[in-house]
Formats: structure tokens, C-alpha cells, sequence
């Protein structure tokens, strides 16, 4: 399983790194992605990144703002966001996907995914 961490409230303008965790999953086998949930919104794809962090996808939305890496020594994917907005206000996903490709109609939709954690809450207040 995967697991999420580093969820807080933040300021707008702020930032946080989010981790994703492998739980009895070996992340370097797996491409990650990160899915971004607002409230009242469906779920949408922010950033991937591949096996060997050579090649990374980021939303529109985040371009800029947000960088995904990994380490696969410590068998865990980052998510670093900067600048924050209201507008991140949600639910952030980590999935795995076996085949090592970013940015293509499946990654971004969310489908073919091996695993998915249970998310981990970022609120950006004032």
C-alpha cells in the first residue's frame, strides 16, 4: 500500500512537501502520481513522475509551482508546493503505475493504477 504524509494548513503564498510511502511496495517498480481532490471536485492528476525521476508531467495549474522527485533509497515519491493557493484546498493522492510512462491519457485519467493511499489533507487559509 501507499501511504501519504505531510498534509497541513497553510497560508496562501506558502509551502509544503507532501511524502508518498511504500508499504510492502518496492516504489521503484512504479512510476507515481500525485491527484489532487478539492472539495465538491473530481479527483484530477497534478504531477508523475517516472521510475528513475528522469522524466516528470505537472497539471497546467501547478506548472511552476509544484516538483515532484523521489528517492527510491528511502522508497519514497515527493511533492513539493510552493506558492500556494485556496484554490489547492484538498485531498492529495499518490498511485503507482507499472508502466513507465508520464503525461499519456491513462496516467492523467488515473487508470491501469497498481496502488492508491488514502490521501492526506492540505488546506491553504488565511
Amino acid at each position: 500500500r501507499l501511504v501519504e504524509s505531510g498534509g497541513d494548513l497553510v497560508q496562501p503564498g506558502g509551502s509544503l512537501r507532501l511524502s508518498c510511502g511504500g508499504v510492502g511496495v518496492a516504489l521503484d517498480y512504479y512510476a507515481i502520481s500525485w491527484f489532487h481532490q478539492a472539495p465538491g471536485k473530481e479527483r484530477e492528476a497534478v504531477s508523475c513522475i517516472t521510475r528513475n525521476g528522469g522524466m516528470t508531467w505537472y497539471a497546467n495549474s501547478v506548472k511552476g509551482r509544484f516538483t515532484a522527485s523521489r528517492d527510491n533509497s528511502k522508497n519514497t515519491v515527493y511533492l513539493r508546493m510552493n506558492s500556494l493557493r485556496p484554490e489547492d484546498t484538498g485531498v492529495y493522492y499518490c498511485a503507482a503505475q507499472a508502466y513507465d510512462i508520464c503525461g499519456d491519457s491513462d496516467s492523467i485519467r488515473g487508470v491501469r493504477m497498481s496502488y492508491w493511499g488514502k490521501g492526506t489533507l492540505v488546506i491553504v487559509s488565511s
